[in-house]
């Protein structure tokens, strides 16, 4: 029996409160495709390393980060200065909002709430940018009259729960509008590890220093209970970002990581193997299932069944009962639950998701 007073949970990953809303036992068993994480992960050695780094446990953390932030310079090809570890992406969003607090914000959606979550915080009034078109594309016209009004964008590349991408070429004429305006650019790119050939903005960050990066490791090394991310930008906006800053944000396992994860570039293009052959498999078997599919530059798919949103709900039940836990959308702004977003697992787990599909279908 379905009990409507359970929440709707505002992440992925949460099981609980979703079998309990729709009468499942707490221990009926599901594949998680409600959770962005890398299937392959984490790395073999990891377990190993984090036992070797027990001992540091006992003493508080560098201050300065100095190893994590000089092999994310080394990695990015920026300098130590333009580098800010933080507690996961979420942090690195919420001194994004922190440094324009009193300011004025515009963020493109549907997108991840944790964008208006921060400016909520910080006391930013926000406005909406509506991707558009069949596709979710940016409206860069619109985007780029708001920052006459707005003193911070937010926006995300891969798209979270798109999976659009915004080129790179209109992002370059966002930047010099936004120069002139005198609004910074913040641009989450979580997921940009997924995006082949590479598409990562930092070569950017030379020219133009309103422009702030967020990355996260969570996603791409599946270690997303040890909040690991950092922030780019200058020198300068790093500066106060890290003057706002908890002290000993990040803790010392998590710390310890950054140098190794970053050196790992098997566990990169392995991933980067399994994702080039994986990902289109997986589109063209839900497209094949009956269902609309945004084409996606992530390791992702927002769907929604041929019938009409109308339906959304009365899918995510069935796929939950099954054992499929998917992404709700009633938290993204825009989408109001009339779509669902399906994570890429591995090659077993995605068969097993199309095989539910098609034997909805055939019903």
């Amino acid at each position: 029996m379905t009990r409507p007073d359970e929440p709707w949970p505002g992440h992925g990953g949460q099981a609980a409160p979703l079998l309990a809303r729709f009468g499942l036992p707490a221990d009926h068993a599901v594949l998680d495709f409600s959770a962005n994480i890398n299937p392959l992960g984490p790395p073999a050695w990891l377990p190993g390393r984090l036992a070797e780094s027990l001992a540091g446990v006992a003493r508080y953390p560098d201050p300065e980060y100095r190893e994590a932030r000089a092999a994310i310079a080394s990695a990015e090809g920026v300098t130590p200065a333009q580098v800010l570890p933080t507690n996961g992406g979420a942090e690195a969003i919420l001194l994004a909002a922190a440094l324009h607090a009193g300011g004025r914000a515009a963020i493109v959606q549907p997108t991840f709430s944790e964008y208006a979550r921060a400016c909520r915080h910080h006391g930013l009034p926000v406005d909406a940018l509506r991707l558009a078109g069949q596709h979710f594309e940016l409206d860069e016209p619109a985007a780029r009259a708001a920052l006459a009004r707005c003193d911070v964008l937010f926006l995300c590349r891969p798209n979270n729960p798109t999976g659009s991408l915004i080129p790179r070429g209109a992002i370059e004429r966002l930047l010099a509008a936004g120069l002139e305006q005198g609004c910074t650019l913040v641009v989450d790119e979580a997921f940009i590890d997924f995006v082949t050939p590479d598409e990562r903005l930092t070569p950017l960050l030379a020219t133009w220093p309103n422009l702030i990066l967020l990355r996260s490791l969570t996603k791409l090394y599946a270690i997303p209970g040890l909040r690991l991310g950092y922030l780019l930008g200058s020198a300068g906006t790093v500066a106060r970002a890290r003057a706002l800053q908890m002290p000993w944000s990040v803790n010392h396992l998590a710390a310890s990581l950054v140098a190794p994860l970053l050196a790992d570039h098997d566990f990169l293009a392995r991933t980067r193997r399994w994702f080039a052959t994986e990902q289109p498999r997986l589109q063209a078997g839900l497209s094949a299932a009956g269902l609309e599919v945004i084409p996606s530059r992530a390791n992702f798919f927002l769907v929604q069944p041929a019938e009409g949103p109308a339906v959304t709900d009365d899918l995510f039940e069935a796929l939950l009962r099954s054992g499929i836990l998917a992404r709700h959308t009633r938290n993204f702004p825009g989408l109001d639950g009339g779509w669902l977003r399906l994570a890429l697992r591995s090659r077993a787990d995605n068969d097993r998701l199309l095989a539910v599909l098609a034997e909805r279908r055939s019903r």
